[in-house]
This record gives C-alpha cells, structure tokens and sequence, in this order.
C-alpha cells in the first residue's frame, strides 16, 4: 500500500470518527450522563469521598455477596450418599458412593440388578 492511499485512508477513518463524536456530542443520554457524573464528582469533592467509599456505601456487601456462590461453585456438586449392600449368600459388605464399584457390578452381573438392589442395607448421607 502506498504512503499516499494509507494517507487518504486514515483521514477517512478521521472523518468517520469525528462525525460518530459530533453525534455522541449532541446525544441527549450522553449530555445527561455527563451532568450526572460531573455533580457526583462535585459532591465527593465536597464531602472528601472516593469512588470506593460511594460504592461500599452504596452496595456495603458486595464481598459477602460474592463470596457465596464462590464458595458453593469451588464445593463442586453435592456428595454422593453412601449405599451399604450385603450379599446374603456370602454374608460380603460393599459400601460405594456410585454404581461403579467392582464387586457390585460383578453382583448385578450375576445375580441381576433388582435382586442386588434388594440386598441394599441402608443409605447414608
């Protein structure tokens, strides 16, 4: 590209640029917003106050808040509860927090799952 295109093309963007900030100018929200925070600027002058110090008065726990779903999304999902199931034939205990677990998948394997089902003893939280 040459220096002279890259030059006309810049001073196209230029131009786009200074008529999208002509029309920003004119935006009445924008000339409200300003008002807005030139006051709000004014008035923490006024009273010595920081930015920090509007939004802790404004929100006072936004930590708390924060940290609750914080503190439930790194927990992860909830525990699984604990099955106890006893094989009568062999009088053999298996504890397992999912259906997973070796000897009882060679039970329902065997034995079939509704019976293995019917072995379980209790469950635990």
């Amino acid at each position: 590209m040459s220096l002279l295109s890259e030059y006309m093309q810049m001073e196209q963007q230029l131009k786009e640029l200074q008529s999208n900030l002509d029309k920003l100018q004119n935006d009445k929200r924008l000339q409200a917003e300003l008002e807005f925070k030139e006051k709000l600027e004014a008035l923490m002058k006024e009273f010595d106050k920081s930015a920090a110090d509007v939004i802790a008065l404004l929100d006072p726990q936004p930590a708390a808040a924060a940290s609750k779903p914080a503190a439930s999304a790194s927990s992860g999902r909830r525990k699984r509860k604990l099955k106890i199931y006893k094989n009568p034939n062999t009088g053999e205990v298996v504890e397992t927090r999912g259906g997973n677990q070796k000897t009882l998948k060679a039970w329902k394997d065997e034995f079939g799952a509704d019976t293995v089902e019917s072995w379980l003893v209790r469950v635990e939280e």
